[in-house]
């Protein structure tokens, strides 16, 4: 199918603390956590606040990615999560099939941005800090209570092609 796009784009909080593994086959390491996303909204009926909490499984296989989730992304971390989504068919562990959803991060197609203050008082931004890997230059703000510089690492000088 040609002219198709397959993109998924959150803000959520980590639910739980990332898993990191290696994959069976390649022996890379691989990422795993959930986001959770809500909304809130008035009952028109009721008069009440509603809320809906809507959950997210994040699979990471960017080496450089997997690196920022392992150094700096625990329960409660605020990101935006830019990838694709992907439904999977699995054998359970009674034989039936089953699926799950998952919005993958690879080397190329994604994006992840810490958007919270780390506790060690380093900023994590939108504005300062994209952790990505379809951005050419990444930006490291150092901690508050040292000297205030940047260092730009321009990743297509570490590029084959």
């Amino acid at each position: 199918m040609a002219g198709s796009i397959n993109k998924v784009i959150l803000v959520g909080n980590v639910g739980g603390q990332p898993e990191i593994r290696a994959n069976q086959s390649t022996g890379e390491k691989i990422a795993t956590f959930s986001i959770a996303t809500g909304e809130k909204w008035k009952d028109k009926t009721s008069g009440e606040q509603r809320e809906k909490t809507d959950w997210h499984k994040i699979v990471v296989f960017a080496p450089g990615l997997v690196k920022v989730v392992k150094d700096y992304v625990s329960k409660g971390s605020k990101l935006y999560v830019e990838g694709k989504m992907q439904t999977r068919e699995y054998e359970g562990n009674d034989g039936v099939k089953r699926y799950t959803t998952e919005v993958i991060l690879t080397q190329y197609i994604s994006t992840l941005v810490l958007l919270d203050s780390r506790k060690d008082n380093t900023d994590f931004g939108v504005s300062n800090n994209p952790y990505t890997s379809s951005n050419s230059v990444i930006n490291i703000q150092k901690n508050k209570d040292t000297q205030n510089t940047e260092k730009e690492v321009d990743i297509r000088d570490e590029i084959p092609f």
